[in-house]
């Protein structure tokens, strides 16, 4: 019998606004004023936030963290593109779209604290809290956005959040499989910053393109410029609405890069060039929207000082939050490891509560 080609795919590539600014006019997106502006706020108070939490952190005012510097297009456009019923699932690096979806910067901070409160979020943002184990979150996205079908909700959609390095995870594969077996509303969004740590996206799979995968689990799958927000949102809106007309799930690859460590507890100098980092800093996605704002007459200097004030006076709010903290109690952290006392643990926290000169609970 002869060979005969059963099936023939390929995998595009979107960018609106490239680096120098040069706009596609065709692909824009069709975003008002407000819109605009909006996105861009959000994007220079998250990494605002980031750089600030760096210096707390250097400081041994808070824990460690992993910095978003450099993911502020691929998570706030995202964000601006989902409803406000979307649920938003996410992993790590994602503080621009959870603070464009109504979680304050204070949860940031609480959390990288140690405050497992920071995790705690309005029902109605919809936000589920910070998931460190890669790829576990997905499972869980699949197994929402499921549960909406079930309970009737027809105009919902699940968006959730992954790292290149996720992709090498069992979870990854089994959610990409059960969300298009289902028809499920969920959008697979990954951030592709090139490095799983200090693991290079070339050692992570062979694959030429992370958008790929998609194919073999029957859903689209697209590759992004994520440094551009232009980009990222058309790609998104365009997901968000083939989902919520019952056309199943999708897969966005959003091409970025990680311009800082990927925790604090991280030097990246040991796995990657400094010219590396260099010619991503020249991609970097703030200052190419703002080119963009200016050259639609939408932003100027004047704009960018009242914005800069403005952003500092929220982060040293959060801060000053952070600080001032008094109600959680030190011991906190032990009730959360079973839904009922155990012996071991209530062992450890009265060890943990002599070493810090307290020889009862803080229940009393």
């Amino acid at each position: 019998m002869p060979v005969r080609q059963v099936a023939q795919f390929s995998i595009d590539y979107l960018q609106v606004l490239d680096e120098d600014g040069k706009l596609d006019e065709e692909l824009e997106p069709a975003l008002e004023r407000d819109e605009l502006i909006h996105l861009y706020r959000s994007m220079v108070l998250a990494r605002s936030l980031d750089a600030r939490m760096l210096k707390l952190q250097r400081q041994g005012r808070i824990g460690t963290f992993p910095p978003c510097t450099g993911h502020e297009a691929a998570s706030c456009a995202t964000a601006l593109a989902m409803g406000e019923r979307d649920w938003l699932v996410g992993s790590y690096r994602e503080v621009g779209a959870r603070l464009m979806r109504g979680e304050p910067p204070e949860n940031c901070l609480l959390y990288y604290n140690g405050f497992e409160e920071g995790s705690a979020t309005a029902a109605e943002h919809r936000i589920l809290p910070v998931t460190v184990i890669l790829a576990s979150q997905l499972p869980h996205a699949v197994g929402i956005a499921y549960a909406m079908r079930q309970q009737g909700e027809k105009d919902t959609v699940v968006v959730t959040f992954m790292g290149d390095g996720a992709t090498s995870q069992g979870d990854f594969h089994e959610a990409l499989n059960f969300a298009a077996t289902w028809n499920v509303p969920v959008v697979f969004v990954c951030q592709n910053n090139q490095w799983a740590i200090s693991v290079p996206r070339s050692t992570q799979t062979r694959s030429e393109t992370i958008a790929q995968k998609a194919i073999a689990y029957g859903m689209p799958g697209v590759q992004v410029d994520g440094n551009d927000a232009l980009a990222v949102y058309r790609a998104a809106s365009d997901a968000i609405a083939r989902a919520k007309a019952g056309e199943g799930p999708s897969l966005i690859e959003a091409v970025t890069y990680r311009l800082l460590m990927h925790t604090t507890a991280d030097d990246p100098k040991k796995y990657r060039s400094e010219e590396e980092e260099q010619r991503w800093w020249k991609r970097d996605p703030i200052p190419r929207f703002r080119k963009y704002l200016e050259a639609k007459d939408l932003w100027n200097e004047t704009r960018q000082a009242e914005l800069d004030g403005a952003v500092k006076e929220r982060v040293d709010q959060a801060v000053e939050a952070l600080e001032t903290v008094r109600e959680i109690k030190p011991d906190v952290p032990f009730d959360h490891v079973f839904g009922t006392k155990h012996p071991g643990i209530e062992a450890q926290r009265t060890a943990f509560l002599a070493r810090t000169g307290r020889q009862e609970d803080s229940h009393g």
